[in-house]
Parts: C-alpha cells; sequence; structure tokens
C-alpha cells in the first residue's frame, strides 16, 4: 500500500505540470495497458497460485512451465506490435507518435513476465522481497519522472542547451512518463533475475493443459473486469460530444478525479495481493467460512471508512490534482462507492475459485462488463464523465449482489448481509448529512467531518469492536 500511495504522488506532478488533454493521453494509455496485460497473461498468475498449492505437482516444474509460456506469449506481442506499428498508430489516433506504442507494448511484456515472478514470492510467503522489489521499482519510476518532468523539463526553460535541458524533448512532452515506466519496468526484471533463472526447471506440456483449462476462464473475468474497471477511459473520447482536444481534456479531468479514489484503490489493490493466496491456503481449515465470513464485514467496515474520509475531507483532498481537474470532483464520492462493491464482489469471487466454477464466475464478470458497455453507450453521450462514474457504480454493486447469490448455492458462506447493509447504508446517510449541513450552514466542513468520522467509528466498535477483540 505504502509503495502504491508513493506512485500515485506522481498525479499532483502530472495534473500540475500537464494540461487535461495531455494527462488524457496517459490516462487512455494506462487504460489500454490494463486490458492488454488481461490478454498477455493468460490468467497463469491465479493457475500458478492454484497448481502450486497442489501436493500432486512440482512446484518447481509448475512456475517454469508458466513462466516459459508467458514469456512465449509476450515475445511474440511484441513482434506483432513492432510489425504492425504503423497502422496501429493510425487506427488509435496516435501518428504523431507511434513511439508511445512501442514503449507501452515493451511495459507490458517486461511487467507480465514480473507478474508470475512476484506470484512466486507471494506464494512462498517471501514478503519482505517482494515489497523490497515492487519499492524499488516504484522508486525507479518515481525518480525518473521527478527528474524529467520537473527538473529537466524547467532546465530546458531556463536554458536548452544545458546538459538537463538537452534531455528534453518538447515534442516528447507526456511520453516521459512512459520512458520513466519503462525504465523502471527493466530495473525490476533485473532485481527479479534469481526467481527468472526458474525458467530451468522444465516444461510439462499435459500441467499447461490443466493450467490453461482452469486459468483461461479467468481472461475472460480478468477480462470482463477490466471493461467494468477501464473502458470508461478508453470511449470517452470517442463518445464525449466535443472535438478531440476538448474530449481528451475532459478525459484528462475524469481519470484525475479518478485518482482521488486512491486510498480505497490501494486498499483493495492490497487486499487483492493478499486474500488471493490467503483464501487457498485457508480453505481446508475447518473454520474457513467462518474467517470469510468475518473477513468480509471487517473489510466492509475498513472501505465505509476510507469512503467518508475522502468524501467529507474533498476540500482537501481536491488539491491532490491541479486547478483545471477540479471541475470534476463531483464524480470521486461516486467512484468511491463504485470501488467499495468491487471491494466487496472481490471478497465474495472466492465461491467460483474454491469450487472451480470458473466459467460460472466468468459469466457473472461478461454481465457486469455488458452492463458497462450498454451504460456507457447510453449515459456519456447524455451526462459526460458523470455518466460514466455512474455506470461504473450500478456495474459493481449487480455483480456483488449476483456473486453473492451464486456463492450462497455453489459455496455458501454465512455472511452477516444485514450488518454489512448497515454500514453501507450508514455511509451513505452520514455523507448526505455531511452536504446538507455545509450547504445551509456556517459550520466549517473538516469540523462537521470530523464530528461525522468520530461517530462512524464509534458507532462500528459499539457493533463489532468486541468481535474484533475476540477474533
Amino acid at each position: 500500500m505504502v509503495g502504491r500511495f508513493l506512485n500515485y504522488l506522481l498525479v499532483p506532478l502530472f495534473t500540475y505540470y500537464f494540461a487535461p488533454e495531455e494527462y488524457g493521453v496517459i490516462a487512455e494509455l494506462y487504460a489500454y495497458m490494463g486490458f492488454l496485460t488481461v490478454t498477455l497473461m493468460l490468467g497463469l498468475e491465479t493457475g500458478y497460485f492454484r497448481f502450486s498449492s497442489d501436493n500432486k505437482w512440482d512446484t518447481k516444474i509448475v512456475y517454469s512451465t508458466t513462466l516459459r509460456t508467458i514469456i512465449g506469449i509476450n515475445s511474440l506481442f511484441l513482434f506483432l506490435v513492432f510489425i504492425f506499428l504503423t497502422p496501429l498508430a493510425t487506427n488509435l489516433r496516435y501518428q504523431q507518435h507511434p513511439q508511445f506504442l512501442a514503449w507501452t507494448a515493451v511495459i507490458l511484456a517486461a511487467d507480465s513476465v514480473g507478474a508470475i515472478a512476484f506470484a512466486r514470492l507471494r506464494a512462498e510467503h517471501q514478503a519482505m522481497r517482494f515489497a523490497g522489489i515492487k519499492l524499488l521499482e516504484i522508486a525507479v519510476n518515481i525518480g525518473f519522472n521527478l527528474f524529467f518532468i520537473g527538473y529537466c523539463k524547467a532546465k530546458y526553460t531556463a536554458d536548452p542547451t544545458s546538459w538537463a535541458g538537452s534531455l528534453w524533448y518538447p515534442e516528447v512532452g507526456v511520453g516521459y512518463v512512459l520512458i520513466a515506466n519503462l525504465i523502471a519496468s527493466i530495473a525490476k526484471l533485473v532485481l527479479l533475475s534469481t526467481e527468472l533463472k526458474g525458467i530451468t526447471n522444465g516444461f510439462n506440456i499435459s500441467l499447461l493443459n490443466r493450467i490453461l483449462r482452469y486459468s483461461l476462464p479467468m481472461v475472460i473475468i480478468g477480462f470482463a473486469g477490466i471493461i467494468n474497471e477501464m473502458l470508461d477511459r478508453v470511449v470517452l473520447k470517442y463518445l464525449l460530444p466535443y472535438d478531440s482536444t476538448q474530449n481528451m481534456a475532459q478525459l484528462g479531468i475524469y481519470s484525475a478525479c479518478y485518482k482521488l479514489s486512491i486510498l480505497m484503490s490501494l486498499f483493495i489493490q492490497a487486499f487483492r495481493y493478499a486474500g488471493e493466496p490467503f483464501f487457498f491456503a485457508y480453505a481446508q481449515q475447518a473454520n474457513a467460512k467462518q474467517i470469510y465470513a468475518a473477513v468480509l464485514r471487517y473489510f466492509v467496515i475498513a472501505c465505509v471508512f476510507i469512503f467518508l474520509v475522502v468524501s467529507l475531507y474533498i476540500d482537501i483532498f481536491k488539491y491532490f490534482v491541479g486547478a483545471p481537474y477540479r471541475v470534476g470532483i463531483q464524480v470521486t464520492p461516486i467512484l468511491l462507492f463504485a470501488n467499495l462493491f468491487l471491494g466487496i464482489y472481490v471478497n465474495l469471487s472466492i465461491w467460483y475459485k474454491l469450487s472451480d466454477h470458473t466459467l460460472i464466475g466468468a459469466a457473472v464478470s461478461i454481465l457486469g462488463a455488458v452492463i458497462t458497455l450498454v451504460l456507457l453507450l447510453w449515459w456519456v453521450p447524455i451526462f459526460g464523465y458523470i455518466g460514466a462514474a455512474w455506470a461504473t457504480l450500478v456495474c459493481y454493486a449487480t455483480m456483488a449482489v449476483i456473486s453473492y447469490i451464486l456463492g450462497n448455492y455453489y459455496y455458501p458462506v454465512p455472511y452477516d448481509i444485514k450488518r454489512i447493509i448497515t454500514y453501507l447504508i450508514l455511509g451513505i446517510s452520514i455523507y448526505c448529512i455531511h452536504i446538507i449541513v455545509i450547504n445551509h450552514t456556517d459550520i466549517s466542513s473538516i469540523l462537521v467531518a470530523t464530528i461525522e468520522i468520530v461517530a462512524f467509528l464509534s458507532i462500528a466498535l459499539w457493533l463489532d469492536g468486541r468481535k474484533l477483540k475476540i477474533a
């Protein structure tokens, strides 16, 4: 969480140094990365967890087989991108900067290979090495962003002939974000060289077939998930009813305000990293389902708390982005609550992973993707990026509800649904009260927010504090 938080601190750098239409380029390219990452991973990360925990298979063979497969897929991907770079850049409207797409492709390949190496560290509980390499990668990325954008750009403005100024090319602009990321991704692979040597442990085609049968539905699930998470940033420039420059500016504003949900995103991402290995490892325990139920209850408490902190103190958090981006601040509470439901869905999705009903899990994700696509096509032309935010919320809420219903049938867990709904309603009620109070009184919004946060924590402590102590 600390590492990703440090990475998010680049958002102020980008939004204070680049205009919204420039930042929109980065938002779009990273959205494409999200889609391609799922495709290039083939769900093998989850497949590795599943089969490395199965005593029938040698974990070294499982790892080597998945790693070789990932390297082969990504090598083919890079070959195709560089062969068809010109028509690809034309179709995506990047004919002025085809190198952006080339750099993006190399980042994707490096990160895909690194993901399997990181999965091995997670499966082997090497938390310190995992966190250390992640933090070093992020430090390199941040360092080069600060160097290129913060230092070289300033030196270029003062003296283009200086050594630092000569490294800044105005025509590259936001492309330096990709260059910094590329350097960091390559550095990560160097740091993971010990894990990558595991490729020499052999290859089992029969094992690969079994892994793929388990993992390929995960591609559908992951791809549908990325549609739910990132399709809005891909299609906004095509659906908004303005000229191309204004559409990219709107995309930049929406993406920057999306980043204000940083705390929720960080918490859910950290939970995903730790949760998947935990759920698989704990599945054979007698009290596993009771533990899963407790995890979701306290997860929801934490997420509602994060929602309230960011939403109620939005007058402080808005300075996280540059002034031109703050016109879109109203989407942040919507996206925070949408991500809260995403986190609930992540918890509930253990039913299809532990019961091997990944195809049914894929169907839930596909339904979410269809909802997202339909609502984006319907609402964005009418309501702009606010419509995109509401589409995200409706999608994740629907997926969470359906996943709970299916999980009750295939892998019933005694979730305390009444208590969970109580916390969700409590969070929304406190937020609505906050809006009413600050709009109709002269009381400081920060004072009101603080009182409301204390009230929520007091209620949560009264309802569930004793149970947590016992747990």
